[in-house]
């Protein structure tokens, strides 16, 4: 080859890096600088996405607490990172930054793709559930509205549920709190979504209740994976594949029941249509939407939302715990059931029980992170911090309500703290259980927050007054909750746990 024809060459390569390479190696460096300025908590190094995932896994309270506290004292942006097996986690602390986090548009920082990852939805449940998730309109709207219509019906299951797992005994009997709280709770979410008879039946209940727990755990372990391995992983070794298929085998007639019902009237408001999750759905189900695999996914990621156990099992703790504040429930609770009966506006109604539920998810709810987005663009927030595309951004909730910063004797259960807000002028409609703020972010904040907590609250406090209308209890072990689980940012309720029950008596 002759020199001005390798010259040529030479120069084309030149031209080609510096338009292409050039770029890609300036967008690195800019990626790496935005990374290093933030500090680490955990390992860092060559092998740090493996260590600190094993580390996030078996330690996250440890890792998040040590980030937390320095992020206050040490940091200057209240910002850190953890380095997991193929992203980076960056964690806020403080009111500030959460309130960019609520603020940001959903271009710059994705909650719908930071859900995806975390649970890794395409392997657990369907990426369709991502590509279109018209789902959660369903929980906003029709779910949230038909609450008063239905809640006869969900008080029916909870007395029901109750009488069968716990019929009321004349002296003292020791129950598996966690255990006892996974069967009731599925029951009464099942009414609410499938109606009778599915909603008592044992094996749909076997399967839906553990149905969520299979999702964590098995985003936990394609999550030790990296990106190339994921689909293997998800296929192999998780359970996953069997359980939708024992799904369907369930829901299956149900839906297509319902579909033929559409064919024969010719509308999808044919007569005695059911009021339930599965025409919501259906009412909105879109061309290949319309489908049984398509719509037992939609169902099962509800239901996954839904089967809110650790909630009601805490506050099973707690209320055995502090038996100072069962009279004054009681008092409350009977109050307004003699006025307005069990009604949605009666629960509505029992300010002193919302306080007690919300502080309960202060105190022992909640888990390592929420408000969790993925990072879409490099984004900067309100103090200057600048946080890299790729990324994804969490806020640990456990620290972030124990924050003397946040609460007032924040490692004390005060089961009427928010009660006592509410007392104070021009605050009666704030500092609900449902109501999110910066300073409470069990729910998440802004436009992104739960949107299945209006059921979630009233189920669980409808829960707990009948446990307080029924029953006494009480712990064995001198009134002390016994020791939360960790499991990665998880905090869960002790599944070994008990708690004693007996008849009510008179006081």
């Amino acid at each position: 080859m002759s020199s001005p024809q390798s010259l040529c060459f030479l120069l084309v390569g030149l031209v080609w890096a510096s338009w292409v390479l050039l770029p890609k190696f300036q967008a690195w460096r800019s990626h790496a600088a935005m990374l290093n300025a933030i500090p680490t908590v955990g390992p860092t190094g060559l092998l740090s996405g493996c260590i600190g995932t094993y580390r996030f896994f078996t330690n996250a309270r440890e890792i998040l607490q040590e980030g937390y506290e320095k992020a206050i004292l040490q940091y200057p942006n209240r910002i850190f990172k953890i380095a997991l097996m193929d992203r980076w986690v960056i964690i806020a602390t403080g009111r500030m930054l959460v309130q960019d986090l609520m603020k940001a548009p959903d271009n710059e920082l994705s909650m719908i793709d930071a859900a995806a990852e975390t649970l890794q939805v395409e392997y657990t449940l369907s990426k369709a559930v991502v590509v279109h998730p018209y789902h959660v309109s369903i929980v906003r709207t029709p779910m949230t509205r038909n609450i008063a219509t239905r809640f006869a019906e969900v008080r029916d299951e909870i007395v029901s549920a109750f009488t069968d797992h716990i019929p009321p005994p004349d002296d003292w009997v020791k129950v598996p709190a966690y255990k006892v709280s996974f069967q009731i709770v599925g029951r009464t979410v099942n009414r609410f979504f499938v109606g009778l008879p599915l909603c008592r039946n044992s094996d749909w209940l076997e399967l839906n209740t553990n149905f969520a727990v299979e999702v964590f755990i098995s985003a936990m372990i394609i999550n030790l994976f990296p990106a190339f391995l994921k689909p293997i992983a998800g296929r192999f070794l998780t359970r996953m594949p069997s359980s939708m298929k024992r799904a369907t085998q369930h829901l299956a007639p149900i839906i297509e029941e319902r579909l033929a019902k559409e064919y024969e009237y010719g509308t999808k408001d044919w007569p005695e249509k059911p009021n339930d999750l599965i025409s919501w759905l259906l009412d909105e189900a879109q061309d290949e939407q319309r489908t049984v695999s398509d719509l037992v996914t939609r169902i099962l990621a509800i239901e996954v939302a839904a089967i809110h156990t650790t909630a009601f099992c805490n506050a099973l703790y707690q209320l055995a715990a502090h038996p100072e504040v069962v009279a004054p429930l009681r008092e409350e609770i009977e109050a307004v059931v003699e006025e307005s009966g069990w009604t949605k506006e009666a629960v509505s109604k029992m300010r002193k029980l919302d306080s007690f539920l919300k502080e309960t998810l202060r105190f022992s709810g909640g888990g390592g992170l929420v408000n969790n987005r993925k990072v879409l663009k490099d984004f900067t927030f309100s103090d200057g911090t600048t946080v890299p595309a790729g990324v994804t951004i969490g806020v640990a909730a456990y620290m972030h309500h124990h924050d003397e910063a946040q609460y007032d004797n924040p490692y004390t259960f005060d089961a009427f703290r928010f009660y006592n807000m509410r007392n104070r002028e021009g605050e009666s409609i704030k500092h609900q259980t449902i109501s999110p703020a910066l300073d409470y972010i069990t729910f998440g904040n802004g436009r992104h927050a739960c949107p299945g907590r209006f059921f979630a609250v009233y189920e669980i406090k409808g829960l707990i007054a009948h446990i307080l209308m029924s029953y006494d209890v009480k712990l064995e072990n001198d009134g002390v909750v016994p020791p939360y689980e960790w499991h990665g940012p998880s905090m869960d309720p002790s599944s070994t746990g008990e708690v004693l029950f007996r008849k009510r008596r008179p006081s």
